[in-house]
């Protein structure tokens, strides 16, 4: 059976996996390096399935398969960055449903390891080892990678995965105990399978949302929800530049109140990609990148978008 059979355009490291398997040197602790949306999260998925199935026979893997597939098998613990609020820990998905609004974005705590370290105390209840996922292992406080550090350093009957975007992203002694497992943006046709196998066929024919995704089906799925949240005025209204410095006053206004500070961060993106395929001006492209440091530096927001727009009269 192949257990990779979902995770598409990352070859090498499916390579890897399965020759560590072949040979039986499965090591303590991987690093699945690459960009986020194209496949990591998948491909940590298909190998925790394969590690925690090889003592089953393949009529019993069906039923495995589902058990991971919800996160609720004995053996496997799933680690996601958190809020904290009111005392708990939040995922972004529990916040989002929760109303909870942050300026900040979550983080992988301390109190997380210690849950990851209680968990591998006990042995294996089904499997012949325990796995942990750590998604966006890049989040970790400095307190929460010197805590991980330490179980990395005897991980007993487990396997460690860790998601980041890049090596520089962690601690060189948190690297420097994992195997690292590279993950690549996708070729335009893998882009576009992986699109139509998730039922988003309707992406494929989107130019500038393929584009501005550089071979991610996950940034890709984003972008385009994203581009769908915007109000229909506001991209009509877009799609070329202010006119006068009454119609970017107006522009900005309406962008401020319709969208939250993510959608804005979001929007910058969009059109620093979507301008630059249009206009080819460097010194809009120059101004778009300005106006990103500012949001992201919690610069109030309709100033930042008064000060961009009216720019943009008779730029061009």
């Amino acid at each position: 059976m192949n257990h990779f059979r979902q995770l598409i355009g990352q070859p090498s490291g499916v390579a890897l996996l399965q020759q560590a398997i072949a040979l039986n040197r499965i090591a303590p602790a991987y690093l699945f390096a690459g960009p986020h949306g194209v496949g990591r999260a998948l491909g940590a998925k298909c190998f925790a399935e394969l590690l925690l199935s090889l003592p089953l026979s393949p009529e019993k893997q069906a039923t495995l398969r589902k058990r991971i597939l919800d996160r609720n098998h004995p053996d496997l613990y799933w680690v996601e960055p958190t809020y904290q609020h009111q005392g708990q820990l939040l995922s972004q998905k529990e916040a989002q449903e929760s109303g909870l609004k942050r300026k900040t974005l979550p983080q992988v705590r301390i109190e997380q390891i210690r849950e990851i370290t209680q968990f591998l105390s006990r042995p294996p209840l089904e499997a012949s080892r325990c796995v942990v996922i750590i998604e966006a292992a890049e989040t970790m406080t400095e307190a929460a990678a010197n805590g991980l550090l330490k179980t990395l350093e005897e991980p007993g009957k487990a396997t460690l995965i860790l998601i980041a975007p890049s090596v520089d992203s962690l601690l060189p002694t948190l690297v420097s105990r994992c195997q690292k497992i590279p993950f690549y943006r996708l070729c335009d046709q893998d882009l576009k399978t992986v699109l139509g196998r998730l039922g988003y066929e309707e992406i494929i024919e989107q130019l500038d949302i393929i584009g501005l995704s550089q071979g991610s089906p996950g940034e890709a799925i984003s972008a385009w929800q994203q581009l769908q949240a915007i109000p229909f005025e506001v991209k009509q209204q877009l799609k070329k530049l202010p006119q006068t410095p009454l119609d970017a006053l107006e522009l900005a206004k309406t962008i401020t109140t319709e969208l939250d500070n993510t959608a804005q961060l979001w929007l910058v993106n969009y059109l620093q990609y979507s301008y630059w395929q249009k206009f080819q001006n460097k010194t809009l492209l120059e101004n778009l990148e300005s106006a990103k440091k500012q949001l992201l530096s919690y610069v109030q927001p309709r100033l930042v978008w008064d000060c961009l727009l009216l720019s943009t009269v008779s730029l061009l």
